[in-house]
């Protein structure tokens, strides 16, 4: 059970930010961290990746997000012939996925007032800015880093 700590560990992380984002900013509101190159900048994500819209699909990638969540976790559980590295990199995605799943399942319930996946660190330099993301999104990438690397 020990492989789930790291998914673990995201998913309280990721969530304590988006809280302490949603309890501190307004939405759309942006303060500098690290002069212009960090900012957090608080937005809500309904769509996916680099906020890209998704209609009438939104259920659809809910439920599809819940069933990646039960493979990577079924897959991690599983995982006793892995390497620590291929364990470690699942871990961050799994944890990355529940945290931003959280989000995608608490727009549907009503009085939370989520609009959809809090996003919040925002880098750049002047008007050259990625996209806004969060820690579930860095868990996941750097997950599948490590993953590739892996392999």
């Amino acid at each position: 059970m020990k492989v789930f700590i790291p998914s673990l560990f995201i998913v309280i992380l990721d969530q304590l930010t988006k809280i302490w984002i949603k309890n501190n900013y307004n939405l759309f509101e942006s303060r500098n961290i690290i002069g212009d190159f960090l900012r957090f900048t608080y937005v809500e994500n309904p769509g996916i990746a680099f906020g890209i819209r998704l209609g009438n699909l939104k259920v659809m990638v809910t439920v599809i997000s819940i069933l990646i969540v039960f493979y990577l976790a079924t897959l991690l559980y599983n995982s006793k012939e892995f390497a620590y590295l291929e364990k470690l990199s699942l871990s961050f995605i799994l944890g990355g996925a529940i945290g931003n799943l959280i989000d995608r399942i608490l727009m549907y319930i009503p009085g939370t007032a989520y609009g959809g996946v809090i996003d919040f660190i925002d880098l750049g330099i002047n008007a050259h800015r990625w996209y806004i993301f969060n820690i579930a999104d860095s868990a996941v990438t750097v997950g599948i880093i490590f993953y590739f690397i892996y392999s």
